[in-house]
This record gives structure tokens, sequence and C-alpha cells, in this order.
């Protein structure tokens, strides 16, 4: 099934006719070449290299066309004239069709009605115009005087066969004209001497048929005098939106507001597919708040269980009754969110990403639909635009203004009739209906007009002396075409764009046919361009055969500027436009708007790049032909009988292409590889975006085999039609496919998708796409999607192409979301409307004033609330805001000087939330990482892998504008260096000692721990993959629960920033000595770095497998305008990253290469440390914020905080060890153990850290009697610390004391895991190699991954490297050497080791060496035949070679 073009030939012209047609358009060319192309040519080029070659042929075809109407009753002759060069087209046919006559095209105004455009705005509808003018010679124009024409000439029309440009008064007319013998004579003196300077009009006439259509009456309607009457139209008079409009109406019947399935009015907590491998046989922690009861309850239950069963087993603990779980809800403590019944606990996102205790809520779930549910009264409401967009209220000042002038023409025309005087108030009328419409006159209204003066002048010499009747007569026909030539304006005007209005029983075009061959070219009549400044040049050619023609074509048609001094050609304005809407081509005369923008965009050429249906200053009028195509769908048979099984090497071949993921990525000569090869492709092999994305073309036959393999692909997944969404593919029935495979994904899959999904927008036929459908049928079932939507629609509207579009597609959405929903966007809106507000009076504020003003501008905000109430939080739906807690809110010192704003929770068991509203920073980049890392994250943890990943929300709400969640107890890498003293980056152990100070406990350091191993290595593999720069110690946050996470994403796919020439992000990414030294614990573990690059690679492995999907939606994003991601380069840096052609023990190889190369940049480290001196005097946040958080910083919360500390006897381990239990100031107890020189230590750091204050005396062991010596010691040891603990506040609550009680405490509270769930409990201390081996194709393949325990005979640290020797039967020896890692007793190296041409691998045998330089380590022999392949083995390692 395909399409072909469809047009109904009139059987009754001959074929010899038929057959002169296509002769005429296969002679009709230009005489210069020509570039063609659909809507992507560049012409500027062209027209600056052609013009001087035609220098003289323009100078030989000189002709006048007025600048400017400048009307007079009495006369109407040319008052100011321009030079026309004509470059016409030659013929070689000398018979035109029946169907060809003479027909004129303009550009520019004629004389005839439209003022001066340089006087538009400064006449009123009744004044007369008043031309400015220059000196010619500025212009180098040569002046001469405008040729005379008879007014007899009238009756010759017929006999003319030339072809021009204009209503010009120096070539013979074909349409009536009138004379400048009528004028007086002074004024043609006058009329000759005028300097005139306005530029020349530079024209190309064209082979474009021209054709005529004679508008006829209504046969029930006779347009006698005026009589013209204008009707409303809400839905809009443009077709097209009209159709849009109800389209969008029958969507959103689709879901009555009764129905509380679809239109529950709760926000739903998100959910994903259950992460079977991550929750095997878990439990997770859930508190229950009820409504009858204060006391919260505890439940244990299994993630895998479903959330309505949890509420029955409630509910039977709670009332013993069997009430029925569907009329409760859970709902999350904090937020306006609730579970979903019918979806697992682990199905949710707050499960996956909290493994604490969740603060549940049971509800009753009231039979009324909630408060942002749509109301019956929606039901019943109608969609119409210009009740919605901000810019349609211009429509009705125009109909208002057309309605006063065309009442005024009513009353002037019937005077006239009665009179047959008064001719100037008639063309001032006409002349204002023409303003009001774009300034557009059709030549219809200049030949009556024409017509009608000439008529009115000559009356008296041109007919019979007493025909006072015939006059009259002649008259009320004339003024009967004009009115009937206005009819058609507006009603041209109101098909054209969209207006509220349109005239009343419009009149019927009777079309004269044209019946053009399939071979015959693609041709139109440029009639005119309104209201262009003088200045400005038109040019356009398409010699295209229509079959040719894809369906989704479209034109773009471009006015230059010519200067005539230097040849250069400027483009001044430019539209487009699809040749076939709606499967249909074009027909009749269409008024399209142009823009001013300098350039369209370059490979983003749609039908809603610019809006040709709004008014715009300047207006082309193209006629087309009267023959219209029609797309038909053909039915293909599809033969696949003969296809014979592809040879091997073939599908490895396909298979390798495969794995470059996009089209974009492939060459040439792959993709014709790949097309030829296209039938032996499927899912199990290749994409289907790689295989349609490398056909040749967009040609019938190539079109038709596309959607051949379309129907008979099978997709592995919805996300694989991703891809098919992309600008590389706009044929509809492909994008149709696409949002069908999409359909299938459950609106919380798809919410993660959104961005993409709106900037795929663009690239669709119309706005009833079946992706806007799709999107608009998601926003009805989820006000997740509706909220998200609307602020990705709202951020759209200010790039620079397709604004339009995005207007109408919000509209749609504030009328499918009903009145509640759309207050509540209001309500946000104005919310950030005021932030934005704010935030620029603090910057324009001198630094000193900044506080004072902020704290008086805050008090716009506690009036928005007072007069709203509570309003949702744009960064998120679930959040309830209800004020604002000013003392908690200040700025930030950085340039672009954000605002900290924290809100108060309108539930009441939620916590105030904080957020950063930004103003000058793009945050739409950073949305794009941060949704990248959240799909990583995802599936990582369908992998059953927690990276113990904070991703933090950030939301664009407008150009250059923002809010960034903030996280709660995180503080910057920076601050901690700073709190290290001057050279704190460079030191080793400064982020496991504020862990240390902040983790007193042991199971709190341990969860800190392991939280920041897994964190880390997260961060370094999606910091990688993006290529995230501009990193350094104040985008780097940790939490003291041991998170580690990035922000401020504004460098990303490399684009590191320069210093002097030089990158300042050498590193891969950021993972230094110190974050080593933590994880491994000062060196004590290094078994856990071994884990940690093993962690980072299997992390890395894991989400290569989805390169595909991480590369389409980088893909979809690159016509965003996003400063870092604008074409094909950025998307190979990630694809380069992401390396999909390697295997898994490359990719390993390869990673753990880039974490060497990261731990041994000291770049890194001295970026810090420049960073740390830069900010030692720099205040951040604002000063009441950085008081808050100093006091953080030096002190324990409450819970962490001694009360007492007693001494209940010696350890049960030893005697030299005292047992302590410390009590906590919430009355828990821990005990610890310490020897009497581990308290001497203690008050010897007290003495040295409080020199100043005066400590108690300690009991030194030359106090204790000879007798009793351990009842006494028990005894001081217990009052000293009495004294310690009651004393000094400062004393008992520093780090020395907290950490000598609160460290390792001999039992442990909870039951943990320890810090690193890798590597063994109980650690084997003898030297072992931990082995990859594979066999294929004769390839014997080693990935050398870890060797551990290993010391030099003298019990030193080695510097080792491993060596291999394949030995076989008894033929040569190969050897094979990896790298030295120095200074390890646990080296990782993850290399591999390959040996090819190895036939088998009975009788080989593989021996392997560990050295330190020279000295021998260790060894192993390993049978080749009897060892596990692909499977990762620890091998032990001997004390002698073998």
């Amino acid at each position: 099934m395909a399409y072909c073009w469809k047009t109904d030939l009139n059987p009754s012209e001959s074929h010899e006719k038929q057959q002169k047609h296509q002769e005429f358009h296969s002679v009709n060319q230009p005489l210069f070449p020509s570039h063609t192309g659909l809507g992507f040519d560049y012409v500027v080029d062209e027209i600056s290299n052609t013009i001087p070659l035609y220098q003289r042929e323009i100078e030989e075809n000189t002709i006048f066309v007025p600048s400017g109407p400048h009307w007079d009753s009495k006369r109407h002759s040319l008052d100011e004239a321009h030079q026309i060069s004509l470059n016409e087209f030659t013929s070689k046919s000398t018979e035109l069709s029946c169907h060809q006559v003479n027909k004129t095209g303009v550009i520019g105004f004629r004389h005839s009605v439209l003022p001066n455009p340089q006087n538009i705005n400064k006449e009123s509808f009744g004044g007369n115009p008043i031309g400015k003018y220059h000196g010619a010679d500025d212009y180098g124009f040569n002046i001469l005087p405008p040729s005379s024409t008879s007014v007899d000439e009238i009756n010759s029309r017929s006999e003319l066969d030339n072809y021009h440009i204009g209503f010009e008064r120096s070539i013979p007319p074909i349409y009536p004209s009138f004379s400048t013998d009528l004028m007086p004579k002074e004024e043609n003196k006058s009329s000759r001497n005028m300097n005139i300077v306005e530029p020349s009009l530079m024209l190309f006439k064209g082979s474009f048929l021209p054709r005529t259509w004679e508008s006829t009456l209504p046969k029930n309607k006779e347009l006698t005098g005026c009589s013209i009457q204008l009707v409303e139209v809400p839905q809009g008079s443009n077709r097209s939106l009209a159709s849009f409009c109800n389209k969008v109406k029958k969507i959103r019947e689709t879901y009555h507001a009764a129905d509380i399935n679809s239109n529950s009015g709760k926000i739903w907590s998100t959910t994903t597919a259950f992460p079977y491998k991550f929750f095997s046989n878990t439990k997770v922690n859930i508190n229950i708040f009820t409504e009858d009861s204060t006391q919260q309850l505890h439940f244990m239950p299994y993630a895998n269980y479903l959330v309505k069963d949890l509420i029955a087993e409630i509910l039977h603990f709670c009332t013993n009754d069997q009430l029925s779980p569907q009329n409760y809800l859970l709902s999350i403590c904090g937020y306006e969110e609730f579970l979903q019944n019918d979806h697992y606990l682990g199905s949710h996102r707050i499960f996956q990403k909290n493994r604490s205790v969740i603060q549940l809520n049971l509800q009753k779930n009231r039979e009324f639909p909630g408060k942002l549910s749509r109301k019956h009264e929606d039901d019943h409401s109608q969609f119409y635009l210009n009740q919605l967009l901000e810019v349609m209220p211009i429509w009705k000042v125009s109909r208002q203004c057309l309605s006063t002038v065309i009442k005024k023409y009513d009353s002037h025309l019937k005077y006239l009739l009665k009179t047959q005087q008064n001719l100037d108030n008639i063309i001032d009328d006409v002349k204002n209906i023409c303003i009001v419409l774009g300034c557009v006159e059709t030549k219809q209204i200049t030949d009556a007009v024409n017509e009608l003066n000439l008529i009115l002048q000559r009356k008296a010499e041109n007919f019979h002396q007493n025909s006072e009747t015939s006059a009259k007569g002649l008259i009320e026909r004339v003024t009967t075409e004009l009115s009937t030539s206005v009819y058609h304006l507006i009603d041209i005007y109101c098909s054209s764009f969209y207006a509220d209005f349109q005239p009343l029983n419009a009149p019927v075009h009777s079309v004269s046919c044209v019946n053009l061959g399939l071979h015959s070219h693609l041709s139109f009549t440029v009639y005119a361009a309104h209201n262009i400044p003088e200045t400005w040049v038109h040019r356009i050619n398409f010699p295209l055969e229509i079959k040719s023609l894809p369906r989704e074509s479209m034109l773009t048609i471009k006015l230059f500027g010519i200067t005539c001094a230097t040849n250069n050609a400027d483009l001044l304005a430019w539209t487009c436009l699809p040749l076939f809407p709606k499967h249909k081509s074009i027909l009749r005369s269409m008024l399209f708007s142009t823009t001013l923008q300098s350039e369209p965009p370059k490979e983003l050429i749609a039908p809603g790049v610019w809006d040709i249906s709004q008014p715009s200053p300047v207006t082309l009028q193209i006629d087309f032909p009267a023959t219209e195509w029609e797309y038909m769908k053909l039915d293909s048979e599809e033969n696949r009988s003969d296809l014979e099984e592809p040879p091997k090497e073939c599908l490895k071949h396909i298979a390798r292409l495969s794995q470059k993921q996009s089209p974009l990525l492939l060459s040439e000569e792959k993709r014709r590889y790949l097309w030829f090869y296209r039938l032996y492709c499927s899912n199990e092999n290749c994409s289907l975006p790689l295989v349609l994305g490398s056909a040749p073309g967009w040609d019938e036959t190539t079109v038709l085999e596309m959607h051949t393999i379309l129907r008979r692909w099978k997709f592995s997944h919805p996300l694989e039609a991703l891809g098919l969404l992309t600008s590389s593919f706009p044929d509809q029935e492909i994008r149709k496919v696409a949002v069908q495979q999409l359909d299938n994904l459950l609106n919380d899959e798809l919410l993660e998708y959104l961005p993409q999904l709106v900037q795929a927008v663009k690239f669709e036929w119309n706005l009833e796409s079946p992706l806007v459908q799709l999107l608009l049928h998601r926003s009805l079932q989820s006000i997740q999607i509706a909220h998200r939507l609307h602020w990705l629609l709202k951020d759209a509207q200010n790039e620079a192409y397709f604004k339009s579009w995005y207007q109408k597609l919000l509209a749609a959405l504030q009328f499918c979301a009903g009145k509640a929903l759309s207050d509540e966007f209001s309500k946000e809106q104005k919310l950030i409307k005021i932030l934005g507000d704010i935030g620029e009076k603090v910057k324009s504020a001198s630094d000193p004033q900044r506080q004072e003003v902020l704290k008086k501008e805050l008090g716009r905000l506690e009036e928005f609330f007072q007069c709203t109430n509570t309003c949702h939080l744009p960064l998120n739906p679930a959040l309830c805001i209800k004020g604002i807690d000013g003392d908690a809110c200040s700025y930030f010192t950085s340039n672009a000087l954000p605002l900290k704003i924290t809100f108060i929770n309108a539930n009441p068991m939620g916590k105030n939330i904080s957020v950063i509203f930004k103003a000058g920073d793009d945050l739409r980049q950073d949305m794009l990482v941060l949704q990248i890392i959240r799909v990583m994250d995802n599936i990582w943890l369908q992998e059953g892998l927690d990276m113990q990943m904070i991703i933090y929300r950030c939301l664009s709400t407008g150009k250059g504008q923002g809010l960034v969640q903030m996280v709660p107890d995180a503080i910057t890498l920076a601050k901690i260096h700073r709190h290290s003293g001057l050279i704190g980056p460079l030191k080793e152990n400064t982020i496991k000692k504020w862990f240390s100070q902040h983790n007193h406990l042991k199971v709190d350091y341990e969860k800190a721990l392991r939280n920041f191993f897994y964190s880390c290595a997260g961060w370094c593999v999606v910091t990688f993959i993006l290529g995230v720069c501009d990193r350094h110690n104040d985008n780097i946050m940790l939490t003291k629960s041991g998170h580690m996470f990035h922000i401020d994403f504004g460098k990303f796919l490399g684009h590191a920033q320069t210093f002097g020439g030089i990158k300042r992000d050498r590193a891969p990414f950021i993972f230094t000595s110190e974050m080593e030294y933590f994880i491994t614990e000062g060196g004590k573990n290094p078994q856990h770095f071994q884990d940690f690059v093993e962690l980072c690679c299997r992390a890395y492995n894991i989400v290569r497998r989805h390169s595909r999907l991480l590369l389409n939606l980088l893909e979809m994003m690159l016509h965003a305008g996003l400063p870092e991601l604008s074409g094909i380069q950025d998307l190979k840096y990630v694809y380069n990253n992401l390396r999909p052609q390697d295997t898994d023990l490359e990719a390993t190889s390869h990673f753990t290469k880039k974490i060497k190369e990261s731990l041994e940049c000291f770049p890194v480290k001295l970026n810090n440390l420049i960073h740390t001196l830069a900010q030692m005097t720099a205040i951040n946040p604002a000063k009441s914020t950085s008081q808050t958080f100093s006091r953080e910083s030096c002190t324990m919360s409450a819970t962490q905080l001694i009360q007492r500390a007693t001494i209940l006897g010696f350890s049960k381990k030893t005697r030299h060890l005292y047992l302590i239990q410390v009590t906590h100031s919430n009355n828990e107890t821990s005990l610890t153990e310490k020897s009497f020189d581990q308290f001497s230590k203690l008050h010897s750091q007290l003495q040295k850290q409080f020199a100043s204050l005066a400590l108690p005396e300690f009991p030194h062991w030359w106090h204790l009697p000879f007798t009793n010596s351990d009842h006494k010691r028990f005894r001081d040891l217990n009052h000293y610390m009495e004294q310690i603990l009651n004393g000094s506040y400062e004393v008992a609550n520093s780090d020395c004391v907290l950490s000598f009680f609160l460290s390792e405490p001999v039992e442990q509270t909870m039951e943990e895991s320890s810090p690193v769930d890798l590597g063994e409990k109980f650690p084997d201390k003898k030297p072992k190699v931990q082995l990859v081996i594979t066999y294929e194709d004769a390839k014997l393949t080693i990935l050398v991954k870890h060797v551990k325990n290993i010391h030099l005979p003298d019990g030193s640290t080695p510097s080792a490297h491993v060596e291999f020797y394949l030995l076989s039967y008894p033929s040569a020896v190969r050897r094979r050497k990896t790298k030295s890692v120095p200074k390890c007793t646990d080296p990782t190296y993850n290399e591999i080791v390959v040996y090819d041409e190895v036939t088998e691998l009975q009788g080989h045998v593989l021996m392997l060496i560990v050295k330190s330089k020279t000295t021998f380590v260790g060894a192993i022999n390993i049978q080749l035949c009897s060892v596990p392949l692909k499977e990762e083995k620890w091998y032990p390692l001997g004390n002698s070679i073998i």
C-alpha cells in the first residue's frame, strides 16, 4: 500500500491538446540555471551569482510600476514610477491552450487602490495619503516619463497576447485602464519633472501557467449595490484550524466528567514496571495514619504486595469488618499524591528511591471527584481558539473595523447609484477595506475601480447623447462587479487566514479546470506580494514533475532585496506552506503571510514552522492551478517467496551496522548496503528507524517499499518507535505507526518522554495528527501528564519557530483540562510572574540593599497567597503550597543572583518546601540532562541495581528562567574543602573526615559509606556518557547520609570551557584520590576499590544495552534550540562514549582505563583549589542562609548529643578494655569499648584544642592506690566523664568527644549489610587472580580483572604486572603482558589479552605469571579445555612457576 496522485482528466479534451500542454511546460524554462529543491534550496548565493550575467537583459527590459497609490478621483495617472526589470522566459509554443489567457502578475501595490505603505499608519480611513519622495540619485535610476494609454484600447484586450507584470502604462494594458491624456497639462508636466527615489523592484517573469476564474454570484443572492454581510464564526474561518477545533472537541467528548476512572481529579503517584530483580523477597517499612486514630500503624509488607491488598489488611486490622478497599486510598504524607490501588507497592517510584520508613495516610475515596477534575459544565463548553489565545483579540478589531467600513461603503454606493456622483468616497471606502484586510488588493478590485472611474469620466464622450438609462445600467453593472470583487477579497482573506468572521453566502468560484498530465511541472502564478517595501525582489521557480513530489512536499518562497550598485541579494522575508495539505493540492487563489525573520531554519521546514494563517505586514497572493490532485493509497503485493537465505557474513555485517543506532550516524555507503539487504533485516538484527532511514529517497517506488517493510515489522518494544518520530521521517504513514506503538505505553511511562514528544510535534503535517491526538488523550487521563505538558508547551513558545502551533496546542490542552485545572495553571503562571519580577528587582538593586529589597518584595507573594489561598507547585503538581516562610527566603550571590524561596506546605503533615528560582539561565539543557539520567536510573532499577542516585527536579518556565528543587541537608564539596583549610582540596582525608564528623554511630557511618560508594559510581557513569563538563567542587554536592550528586549542567557533550586554549576539564569524569581514600577507608580495604570498579563497569554495560533509546532521545531534541545539542557531531560524541559496538569485556576494559585516568588527573584537584581560593571571600547563599549552614556544619543534631556515659565493667574480650554504656539525648543507649590509653589520648587532644578552657583533672595512673585499683579507676573515670559531658557545651559537643563515645559501638542497633555488598564477609588472604576467558571464531580472549593479596618475598608492596604464555604441545610460545599497577597489593587491571588463530582449546595451556618488574610474585597454569567460558572466576596463585 502506498500513495499515488489522482486527478480527473477532462474526457472531452483531445489527446492533441494535452500534448500541446505538455510541450508548453517542457519548453517554458528559464534562460538561466536554477536550483531545484523541496523547500531547502539556498537561493541567496544563486541570485547573487546569476544577476551580473543578465544585467544587459535587465537594462533592455526596464519598465515602470507605481511605487504606491496616489489616488485622485479626477485622474488616476502614475504620479510616481519605478523601474521594473523583467527577465522574460521564452516559449517555443506559439499557440497556447484554450485555458491560457492573458493574466498579469503583480509585485507590490497597484496604484488604483492602496496608499503608500509608509503612510498607512499616518492616514485615517477617510483621508488621502501624502507620499514622501527623495532624490533619485541615491539609487542611480534612470527616470523616464510614463507613457499614455487611450481609453479606446479597452476594447482591444482580446487581441493582446503578451505577458507583463503590473498595470503599467508603459506597455499595452490587457484590462480596462485610464488615459493620462485626461490629465491637465500642467499636472502632466509636473508629473514628468518629479524626482523618484524609491528603489526599484526587480522582477523575473516566470513560466507559470496563468489561470482564470470568473466569480459568479449565488443564485439566491445578487450583489446589486453592496449587500455585503459578515457573520461571526467562533470556531474560525480557516478550514484547517476549524477542523482542528472539532477534532479536539471530539477527543474531549470521549472523556465524560461523570466517568470517575478517567476524571478522578486526583494526582496519582507515578509507577514503573515492577523491578523483580530489585525487589526479590524484599519488605518495605510503612507507617499508616488513619482519619479515625491519631496513633500510627506500622506494617512491613512485601514489595510485590498490591496496594488494594494492603488497604484491605489495614481495614481488617482497624475495624475487623470486611470493608471494600476500593472505597479507600493511600496518600503520601505531605503530598497531594495517591498510590494506585491496582499496582504493586514496589512499582511506585517512592518505594524504589526511598528505603527508609514511608509515611502514608489512609483516606476514604469520596464518590465525588477531586478538586482538579472536569465538571459537568466543561462537557458542554465549546472550543474556540479565539477565546484562548492571547493574539486573537486583534481579529475582533478587524471585524469591527471591516463592518464599519462596509456600512460606509454601502451608504456611499447607494448615493453613487442614485446620483452618479461622489466617486471619491467609494474609492476611499474600497481602499480602507483593503487596508483592514492586510493591505491586500486583488486584480478584480483594480479592474472594477478603473472601469468605474473611466465610465464616470467619459460617459458624455463614449456613450450616445441621450442614453442616461444605458449609462446608469452600465454603472450598476460595474458597481456590482466591484462589490463582488470586494466580496471575493473578504472570502479569500477568511479562507486563507484565521478570522472569527466570514462573508454570508460566499460567492461560488466557477473554475475552468485545467487537465494536467502526470509529467507536467508543478506550476502556479505568483500573482502579487502585497504591502511590500519598494526595495524588495521576488523570484521563484520549480521545474518539478508533479508525480515526483512526495505527499509531504513543502514550498518555500523567499523575497530578496537587490542593491543595484552591488547586485547583492539580501533575504528580506520568506514563507513556506505544504503543497498538499490534507492529501489534496491547494486550489484557487490563496493569501500567505510572510515572516521577516532572517532565514528559515535549515532542515526544519515543516507546516508549523511559520503560521501562514495569521496575517502579517507582507502578504503573498498565489494563484494555484485549477487541477486538484489527491493522494490515493495503492495496495502493494508483498512477494518474498523467492527470498534466499542470506550468507552469514551478510547477517553479521547487518548486525554491525545496527550498532550505529541512528541513521544520522551511517555513512552514505553503509546506508546503501543496509537498504540493499533490507529484506533480511528484522527486529532481531536491526532497528526499523535504521532500515527506513537508509532509503535512498522519497519517490513513489521507495515510499511503497518503506510502507511494505513498515507493515511486516514486529516491534520488540514500543520505545523502538521513538526513532520514527525524528525529523528524518516526515512520512505521515510512518509517523502514524510510530504513534500506534507509543500508545501501548502506560501513562507514567509516556510521562518520562514528553519533552521529546513535544519536540516531535514540529514535524507533524497538521495539528490533527495522531501524535497530537495521543498527547491530548493522555492529558485527559492523567493530571501528571496534563501538568507537565502544559509547562513544556508554555516553554516551547519561546522558540524562534513553531510558536503558533504550540500556542494552539496549549489552547487545546486548556480546553480539555477543564476549568478547575486551567484555573490552577493560571495561578501557577501568576506565581512564576511574581517570582520573575522579584528576581529582576533584586538584581537591579545595589549589593547592600538587596536583602532589604527582597524582604519588601516578598510581600507580593504573601498577597498572592491571600488571594488564592493555595497553589500547586509548578515543579511538582503533587505539592500544594499556601504561603512563604519569609525568614528562610534569601538569594545566592552567584552571577545570576538566584532566589531561594521557602514555601509553606498546605498539607499539615508535610514539611516546608525550598526551591531555587533562576532568572538569566537557560534551564532546558539541565532538564534534558536530568531526564536522561533519570532514564538511566530506571534502567538500573529494572536490572536490580540501586545506584542511590539523587536526581532533583528542574523546570524551565520561560525564556531564561525556571525552578530548581533544593535537596535538603546537602552541601557543596567546595564548602567542605573550605572548612578543611586553605589546602583542603589537596588533602586525601577531607571527605572521610567530614563523614566521620557527621556519622558517629558505626551503623550510620557504614550506611553513608555505602551510599557514597553507589552514588559516586552512578554519577561517574552518567557524567562520562553525557560528557558533562565544567566540573569542580562547587557543582558537586554531598549529603550527610552519604549521597553524592552533581548540579549545573550548562556544559555537556564534551563542550568543555577553555582557558588560554587549554580545556579546563581534563579528566573523563570526577573521581579523585580523596574519594578513593574514603571508599577504601584510608587504604585499609583496598578490595573496595576493586568492587567500585566492578560496580562502575556493571552499571556502564547495563546502560550500553539501551544505547538506541538514549540516542533517540537526544536526536529528537536536536531542533530544540539547545546551545550544546545542535548537530550530528553531538550525537556522535555520546555514541563514542556508549560504544555499542563493543563487547562487555571490551567496554569493561575501556571504562577501567577512564577510572584510572580520572584518578590520576591532578588538574582536577588544582581546579578545585582555584575555585576554593576564589570563593574564600564570597558568601553563598546570602548572609541569612550562610549563618544557618555554618551552624549546621559545626554541631550535631539533637538525637546525636550525649546525656551521660558510665563504665559497666571490663570487656568480655579482654580486660584491657572498659565496657562503656552511652546514653543519648533521646534516651537511646549504645555500648562502646575503650582502653585507659585511649582515655589519656582524649584528654591530651582536649588540652590542645581547648587550651584556654579549664578542663577536669584526668586520673593518671600515679593517682591510683596499690589496692583495689580497678574499683578506684572505674569511679575516677566515671567522674571524669561526668565532668566532661556536663561541663562546657563546646567541649561536650566537640568532634573529638562525640567521636570517642559514639564511634565503633559494640552492638549495632539494627542489622545492616556491609558498606559494600560485593566481596567476602571473611576475606581469604591467599593471593588470587580473577579472569574471564572467552573463545569464539578461533579467537581466545582473556580479561584480566583483579589480583589480590599479593606481596613481594620481603613482605613489601609490589608494582605488579601480569604476563601470559599460551603453551601448545609442543608449538611456539606466545607472550602477552599487561600494564604495571604501582605500589598495590590488590591491583585492578581490566585489560584484554587476545590470541588469534587458536583452532582449538584442547591441548593448550595458559601460563600466567605475576611479576613486580623482574621479581616473581605468583603464577598459575590453566588447562583451557577445562575452564568455564564467559564466567568470572578467581584462580589461586602459586609461589613458583610450574
